[in-house]
Order: C-alpha cells, then sequence, then structure tokens
C-alpha cells in the first residue's frame, strides 16, 4: 500500500529522472535469480542526489510517524536500505540498526548491528520490494532479537501477488512510496514509454517468473 498518490506520483518520477528505475521492454534485463524483466530498480542511486535522498528522507519520516506512531528504532535492511535508512533516523531523532542478510562468520556473529533492547517498537526501512523474501528475513532477525515490529517501510514496490501474500502471512504491515501502477501511470504520462510498452509491462508484472521464456 502507497502512503499516498501525491508521493507515489512524485518519487515515481524522481526515480525516472536519475535513472534509478530504467524500463526497456525491448531489450530486458535478467535478475540474479534467473527472471527476465523489461524493468531494473537501483535506489541506491538516490544517495547521489542531495534534494532527492532529502525529499526521499522527509517523506519517510513524515509518513511513518503519521501511520506507525514514532517509533523506538529505525532498522534498515542492508545494504540497499543502509543509507537511506540512517537519514529518516536522523531526521526523527531516533537510534539506527541494520539487519544482515545473515549472521556474521566471525567475532560476535551478529545479525542485527547496533545497539537493540528487547521490547523496543522497530520501524523497517527498506529499498525494494520484490518477492519481500528477503526482507521478512530481516524481520524475522529482529523480532528473535525481542523487537517490536511496527509495520516496514519501502522505498518502491514492483507489487508482486506473492509478495502480498509474504507480508499478510508475516502479519506485517508495508507501506511504500510508490508502486509498479503509479510508476506505469506516470511513465506513459510523461512519455517515458508508449501505452503498448504499458501493456507489455503490466503482462510481465502478471508472471515475472515465467515472462520471456521461450515456449
Amino acid at each position: 500500500m502507497i502512503f499516498n498518490k501525491d508521493t507515489a506520483e512524485k518519487t515515481a518520477e524522481l526515480l525516472l529522472q536519475i535513472n534509478a528505475i530504467k524500463l526497456n521492454p525491448e531489450n530486458p534485463f535478467t535478475w540474479a535469480s534467473g527472471w527476465k524483466s523489461p524493468i531494473y530498480c537501483d535506489n541506491r542511486l538516490i544517495l547521489s542526489f542531495p534534494s532527492i535522498r532529502n525529499y526521499v528522507r522527509d517523506e519517510f519520516a513524515k509518513n511513518i510517524e503519521k501511520q506507525f506512531g514514532k517509533p523506538d528504532v529505525i532498522a534498515g535492511v542492508a545494504t540497499g536500505a543502509i543509507g537511506v535508512g540512517i537519514l529518516v533516523a536522523e531526521s526523527l531523532g531516533l537510534p539506527f540498526v541494520y539487519v544482515r542478510p545473515e549472521p556474521k562468520k566471525h567475532g560476535r556473529q551478529n545479525q542485527v548491528e547496533g545497539f537493540l533492547q528487547k521490547g523496543q517498537n522497530v520501524v523497517v526501512v527498506e529499498d525494494l520490494i520484490s518477492t519481500g523474501k528477503s526482507s521478512l528475513l530481516a524481520v524475522e532477525a529482529l523480532r528473535s532479537e525481542g523487537a517490536n515490529i511496527k509495520g516496514m517501510a519501502a522505498i518502491f514496490t514492483y507489487g508482486f501477488g506473492v509478495a502480498e501474500e509474504n507480508f499478510k502471512e508475516a502479519n506485517l504491515d508495508l507501506f511504500t512510496l510508490s508502486n509498479y501502477e503509479n510508476l506505469l501511470d506516470l511513465a506513459v504520462q510523461k512519455q517515458y514509454i508508449t501505452e503498448d510498452q504499458q501493456s507489455t509491462l503490466l503482462e510481465w508484472n502478471e508472471s515475472p517468473s515465467t515472462w520471456g521464456q521461450e515456449e
């Protein structure tokens, strides 16, 4: 679910402007999972544009507090959401921790890095939601440390049905600054893509794991 329509449209436009999101239905990208995709999203680019990262920070801070109440801690999911998570925590005047994909192999073998007390209210910040699997593994790690997870806030989601099911199963509310639907509407409106290309992008979104595979 998006925080609000205006933010969703503005965020989509900014992501397209800096090529954080690339749309190329004719020459699809190949994800690490092996999926063929007409879209590629790299929200790390936001950090290189001060006015845009400040916009993302401010929208996160404002909407997180409005939706979840002010938490005790902001947690970022490594590595993509560490930068933006720190910005949000700083804006709200809150402690920050981050969550590794898995515990370290040495030292204290931490998966959650930073100071976190049992029972603290935490909002998790993510950069991108695809299936939601890696994001929810971070939530599990925080819960195992005794954190009370109020919800997750992400910059963008592809809006896959499997992600919706995964978050529902995990009993976790997800809100995003923008999403696939608003992105495509804005991309057509601003002539980044044609309506025919929009149709192709919608087809991919319905079955991303099999799209583009030869019969």
